[in-house]
């Protein structure tokens, strides 16, 4: 997901613009740029690659001027060069977009046609020439903006910046987050808070269709028809601290080890235990006539859900279908009326995922999102909003966030089953305490580091790696694998360890280590059975268990990693810290960029 931060100011602003940039870089990206005005003139510095290319452009030629935009790109048209980086610029505007511009190519042939020229293969430098049109006709910026607007299809978040005004910022969203930052004598713009952070925490958070007059005095605000309107001003609560690296090599480690502290300050919204219950805010629908859930996630979002549908129909007995976001409008799906639609994502902005909401929305389903950002689009659309605690996730790989959503899905899953009666005596008060315990599981879990650390050589080397599990394990050797792919680049799947004599087992040899999943529980001798069948083939097995389950499968292994012994309710939060790790510190024995692996962006809001 692309980044962008704006400021209005009083004095010179590339400095903190080039540091809102670097709190954007968890997203991903691939170049970077940064535009002012200054004494008549629009002037950019653009760089391919990290960030620190972009700092030597700007130690070389300094930037000066008090108004400015900046962008962090990641490449959907056009590769990730210099010329294809924001700030896209004609003489008289310069502008960043996040999103996409589906009627791009039409609008550039139709410019072309009237002898404009292009100097990047974005479809975003259209917007630029749709805007400068407008200016060099004689329209004010407000004007040139309200008019190009109309004629933009897709989804998109925009920051202009004007040459004969140079004043002035004009902002724009639909279908991608835009934030409005409010400070004394300066007013700013930036994709989230975060970017923000260490100019002021006032924010005001753009609805669809807005666009946005942004000045030292403030800000104006208009709706998709053009309307006057006013959006509430919020204190974030985001700091500058929050991102920091603290102690830790990576900021995916130091998520990895904050779990613990999330997870129970996420717990700690949902479990009352004094009465040992399961509470969630109060929903204007009945829980208990919910006749059937749909859940809609992607990625390790979607994990999460494949293991709620294992709680929610054990527990609830209600049904339950599970789409990954990008599939679920296209296969036009038959939604029973009144029924549950559960979308899970850690940015709030995934554009597959929000996308899927509005379907559902519209088939008459009521919406529930588990979100980490309270104030995103989906949290503001939902019917019952669900969020997880887990604070800013700057690393790429998701980790903390993936084990707070399982705390608030197991929360929901109870509560679900309380409303339809299909708890049985005393079962609640003993799944509160479980829940309760799961902080110092994870803890007990992090006490592996060392060990995995000392073995991850083994598993850097190899080309091909296969994750089994059964049950709630299956869902986390998907995420494992998931892991690996992502920030090693090694080529990785997860199995359902039944499903191996069915196909994957003709990979097995010596080469190809296996990770096999195995927490305690009634699939235990089963997925051991299968682990079997591995080692018997050549296979080099890494069995991930407790002391009992190691002891009684062990003997064989290319290595173990002992888990605590939990409640199978709480296993997958726990069991998911040491694929974490192994993926963390395979990919650091390989070199890899750990925090911001190749190609990917941390929230992806385009189609």
């Amino acid at each position: 997901m692309c980044g962008i931060v704006g400021i209005v100011g009083r004095d010179n602003v590339a400095e903190r613009l080039f540091d809102g940039l670097k709190r954007l870089e968890y997203r991903g990206y691939d170049s970077a740029g940064i535009a002012t005005v200054f004494d008549g003139a629009i002037e950019r510095r653009r760089a391919s690659g990290k960030l620190v290319n972009l700092g030597k452009e700007l130690v070389a030629e300094p930037l000066p001027g008090d108004v400015g935009i900046a962008h962090t790109r990641w490449a959907t048209h056009g590769g990730p060069t210099t010329n294809n980086a924001h700030p896209h610029a004609t003489r008289e505007v310069a502008l960043v977009h996040n999103g996409i511009i589906e009627n791009f190519k039409p609008l550039r042939d139709e410019l072309i046609a009237r002898g404009r020229h292009f100097d990047s293969e974005t479809d975003t430098e259209v917007v630029a020439h749709l805007v400068s049109e407008k200016i060099e006709a004689g329209m004010s910026p407000e004007d040139a903006v309200r008019e190009v607007l109309p004629r933009l299809h897709g989804a998109f978040a925009l920051a202009i910046l004007f040459r004969q005004h140079p004043d002035v910022l004009i902002g724009a969203r639909l279908g991608s987050p835009l934030v409005v930052g409010y400070g004394e004598g300066e007013t700013y713009l930036g994709s989230d808070a975060l970017a923000l952070a260490p100019l002021t925490q006032r924010i005001a958070y753009l609805e669809e269709g807005d666009w946005v007059v942004v000045t030292r005095e403030g800000a104006r605000i208009f709706d998709r028809n053009n309307n006057p309107v006013e959006r509430p001003i919020t204190i974030s609560g985001v700091t500058g601290e929050l991102v920091s690296k603290g102690n830790h090599r990576h900021f995916m480690l130091k998520e990895i080890y904050e779990q613990p502290i999330v997870v129970a300050q996420t717990l700690r919204s949902y479990l009352q235990r004094m009465d040992d219950r399961v509470t969630l805010p109060i929903p204007d629908f009945d829980l208990g006539a919910i006749r059937r859930v749909t859940i809609v996630a992607c990625g390790t979002s979607f994990y999460a859900g494949m293991v709620a549908k294992y709680w929610f129909e054990q527990f609830a007995r209600v049904p339950v279908d599970l789409d990954v976001a990008s599939e679920f409008r296209y296969r036009a799906p038959v939604m029973e009326e009144g029924g549950l639609a559960l979308f899970i994502s850690q940015s709030g902005e995934t554009a597959d995922t929000l996308a899927a909401l509005r379907h559902a929305r519209s088939e008459g389903q009521r919406i529930a999102v588990v979100v980490n950002v309270p104030t995103s689009t989906m949290a503001r659309e939902a019917d019952l909003l669900l969020p997880t605690h887990a604070g800013p996730e700057i690393g790429v790989a998701s980790t903390k966030a993936f084990t707070c959503q399982l705390a608030v899905l197991a929360a929901l899953a109870v509560n679900l089953a309380r409303a339809k009666a299909t708890l049985a005596e005393g079962e609640e008060s003993e799944i509160v305490r479980q829940l309760a315990e799961a902080p110092a599981a994870l803890n007990a879990a992090l006490a592996q580091d060392g060990a995995i650390e000392a073995m991850a050589h083994t598993i850097a080397a190899a080309r091909d790696v296969l994750y089994l599990g059964r049950g709630t394990d299956y869902p986390l050797a998907l995420e494992g694998a998931l892991k690996l792919k992502e920030i090693s680049y090694i080529h990785a799947e997860g199995y359902a360890a039944g499903e191996m004599k069915h196909g994957p087992i003709a990979l097995i040899d010596d080469a190809v280590p296996v990770i096999v999943i195995a927490s305690s529980g009634p699939l235990f001798d089963k997925t051991v059975s299968n682990m079997q069948e591995v080692q018997a083939r050549g296979g080099k097995v890494v069995l991930i268990s407790d002391d009992e389950g190691i002891a009684a499968a062990g003997e064989g292994c290319l290595a173990t990693i002992a888990m605590p012994k939990v409640h199978p309710l709480i296993a997958p939060l726990v069991y998911a810290i040491p694929v974490q790790l192994l993926a963390y510190h395979v990919a650091v024995a390989k070199g890899t960029d750990v925090d911001q692996p190749r190609n990917l962006a941390k929230s992806v809001t385009v189609e």
